[in-house]
This record gives C-alpha cells, structure tokens and sequence, in this order.
C-alpha cells in the first residue's frame, strides 16, 4: 500500500499522467481525479476498444475531460507497450514527472520501466502477485 507516498507524489507532481484501464471504471477514476484536484492531468485512454478497456468516446461519456485533458495511446493493446503507442503519448509519457497507471495490463508492460510511476491494479494471476508480494485477489497501491 503505497497510498501515502502517492498522495506526496501527487502533490510535488507538475504534471500527471493518469493510464486509464476498464470502461467500467473511469467513473470511479473521474472521482478520484476530481478528488486530487491536479490542475494538470492528462488522461490516457486506448486508440481503439480491446476487451473492455476505455476509448475517447468513453473517457468523454464519463466525464474525464472535466478534470484532466483526454488522450488516445494510439495503440490497441490492453496494456500500455510504449514501443507501440503514438508519439503523441510518448512524448506527455516522457513529460509527465508522474504516472498513476490503472490495470494489471499497464502494470505487465510497464513493471520495468524507469520512471515515477504508481500502479492501481487488482493482482489477477499468481505471477503479478507474487512480483508484488501480494495475494492473488489482492488490490495494490505500489510504486516502481
């Protein structure tokens, strides 16, 4: 549970980049946005609908674009492979001195990466957890 260490991170950040997951959820990420109150966030959905992750249309449906700028990775993965995004995104995913990255899927392709990043993830197989030191079934705060 790294929540105290993300609500130090938010604060002293400059700009957040927010890796938005499940369709289902950006409700509950608009709330939280909206609770951070950062006056710089980019939201990042997926260029195209993959499972049932969250698009642009989306993000707009819930309301995102009220607490932060909405933005497409341009790729349809259901994680985030930087080698495959746009250079749109890479180029706020470079910018942004935080990264708050929703989902096991972005968590699988960006556990190794070098950078300020806090996962929000439900660990859902017995490998994740185990990386994370957590139970299967577990929900996780944790920083790279």
């Amino acid at each position: 549970d790294a929540s105290e260490s993300l609500r130090e991170a938010v604060a002293r950040a400059r700009m957040l980049l927010y890796l938005g997951d499940n369709a289902g959820e950006i409700v509950m990420d608009r709330i939280l946005l909206e609770t951070i109150g950062h006056p710089n966030v980019t939201f990042a959905v997926r260029g195209a609908p993959v499972i049932n992750d969250a698009t642009v249309e989306d993000a707009r449906a819930a309301g995102i674009d009220g607490p932060a700028r909405i933005l497409s990775n341009g790729d349809d993965a259901p994680g985030t492979i930087l080698e495959a995004v746009s250079r749109e995104f890479r180029d706020i995913f470079d910018q942004a001195d935080l990264v708050i990255s929703k989902g096991q899927g972005n968590y699988e392709g960006l556990c190794g990466v070098e950078k300020n990043i806090y996962f929000l993830l439900m660990a859902k197989c017995d490998h994740v957890a185990a990386r994370l030191g957590v139970r299967r079934g577990d929900f996780v705060i944790a920083q790279a």
